[in-house]
């Protein structure tokens, strides 16, 4: 009996320590993302809002920019099934796309879960294998970092005098940042750098999980590599370019809504859209706080009025938040109607749920 009141006690405390985990996990970034506005937005008018809304901002120029919002996904949609194919993955177009479209809402309730629930949906509808598909979302984000670099160089090339402006209003110094690092200080960071990751292989093939952990990352290391295999590279090098071709697209129009931003030009739409992109790499919902913060600083230094890039920030980002929910939703429901692929001895069997 006590036995049995041992094992009643340790599954509670699993299922507890789960459900703390996982409400930490959602309320962390929703905090951090509010505090953010809550601070930007504290002195804010918003009944205000209203009359931009009814009166003074061209809604044409906003729905002209939703078809390329739904492009972006729907091009690394494309592209991600062709990476797939290499590895002898071969899922269906349509459950690629709705895979996309379901994993960015997610995102807004989980940052980052997306990349998972979009792997999960090709594993159950279309029996794509998980650690596979994962690695080819790891190769995915790798190649649009570098591209997203490349262009962050060209812009900062490009508008070299209002980065000045940045860094000489806010006080911060590159040179500065650099010179805090002595050589000493660059070769203890690379040995706790190698020491932390022997350490992390040790911890790894002294855990039970270490045979699945590293079957899991065999699947991932394949997906990396199936790069090289992509057949029609041109097409991946097109695909690729679409997709921020029509992120920066479906950004940009939405300058032409409002009369204070319709005449800043295209610079100052790529700086803006560039600091957008990085600020929405701290995990909040969509990128909600940190994006609003770095495009309306932005703005300002283009000369728009402190009010004015509230406003324009407030506005495009729900907005385009509407439209992400909006897809999310378009994929759930149209998911539910699709037939499930299962394998069985190399074949697919198709099975309606």
């Amino acid at each position: 009996m006590n036995f049995v009141g041992k094992k009643i006690k340790s599954s509670t405390f699993v299922v507890v320590k789960k459900f703390l985990s996982n409400t930490v996990k959602i309320a962390l970034p929703l905090l951090l993302g509010g505090a953010i506005l809550y601070w930007m937005y504290r002195d804010f008018d918003f009944k205000s809002i209203r009359q931009v809304l009814l009166h003074e901002m061209n809604w044409t120029w906003m729905l002209l920019s939703f078809p390329f919002g739904i492009l972006a996904q729907t091009f690394r949609a494309w592209r991600w099934k062709q990476t797939l194919e290499p590895l002898g993955e071969h899922p269906r177009s349509h459950i690629c796309v709705n895979s996309i479209f379901l994993s960015y809402a997610s995102s807004l309730v989980i940052p980052r879960i997306g990349e998972f629930i979009r792997c999960g949906v090709l594993k159950r509808y279309d029996g794509v294998s998980f650690p596979k598909s994962l690695g080819t979302v790891v190769t995915e984000r790798a190649i649009d970092s570098l591209l997203v670099m490349v262009i962050t160089g060209l812009t900062i090339l490009f508008e070299m005098s209002t980065f000045g402006t940045f860094f000489e209003k806010t006080g911060t110094s590159i040179d500065t940042i650099l010179h805090q690092f002595t050589p000493a200080g660059y070769f203890v960071t690379a040995v706790c750098g190698i020491a932390a990751l022997l350490l992390l292989h040790l911890l790894l093939k002294r855990l039970s999980i270490y045979n699945k952990v590293k079957t899991t990352l065999t699947g991932i290391w394949q997906g990396v590599l199936s790069m090289k295999n992509v057949k029609n590279v041109p097409l991946f090098i097109f695909y690729t370019l679409a997709i921020w071709g029509s992120y920066f697209l479906h950004y940009y129009l939405t300058f032409f809504c409002f009369d204070f931003t319709e005449n800043l030009g295209l610079g100052c739409a790529l700086v803006t859209f560039i600091v957008g992109t990085i600020a929405v790499i701290v995990p909040t919902p969509n990128g909600a706080g940190p994006w609003h913060f770095a495009v309306k600083t932005m703005l300002i230094l283009y000369g728009v009025a402190d009010v004015k890039a509230l406003y324009f920030v407030l506005i495009v980002h729900t907005v385009q938040t509407l439209l992400v929910i909006a897809l999310g939703i378009y994929s759930t429901i149209a998911l539910a109607f699709q037939p499930r692929e299962r394998r069985d001895e190399g074949t697919r069997e198709r099975e309606y749920i």
